[in-house]
């Protein structure tokens, strides 16, 4: 696992939302809200595991987002994943009343990804 630089996570710290794009190709990404705990940004479907985009995330592993303008190959993480503890604590701290569907239901936190930096290619 490749860890977000300081700027980028100040970047996802700040901003409401990302594009998030499972998979290669010209795919439509779905807008989600994100956030980073201890480093690590996370994401969840609302729709729980039968949502289509989380599906893409765990069948490829791997697409982009575009966040602020940048747009960075990203690692999907679903399987065998253990959520920090402070992870509803801060969907509810960034997104307030809203965040309760992401926090409040079973089939949301089943729908948790880890979205780290792709490794960068060798020359």
């Amino acid at each position: 696992m490749t860890t977000w630089a300081p700027e980028d996570q100040t970047l996802l710290s700040e901003t409401y939302s990302l594009v998030l794009t499972a998979g290669d190709g010209d795919r439509p990404g779905v807008e989600i809200g994100m956030v980073v705990v201890d480093g690590e940004l996370y994401v969840r479907a609302y729709r729980g595991v039968r949502s289509r985009w989380y599906r893409a995330a765990r069948e490829h592993g791997h697409g982009t987002i575009q966040v602020g303008g940048v747009t960075r190959d990203v690692l999907l993480t679903t399987r065998d994943l253990e959520p920090p503890a402070g992870l509803d604590a801060a969907f509810r701290g960034k997104y307030g009343p809203v965040a309760d569907a992401l926090v409040a239901r079973p089939e949301t936190h089943a729908a948790t990804i880890r979205v780290d930096p792709a490794p960068a290619p060798t020359p």
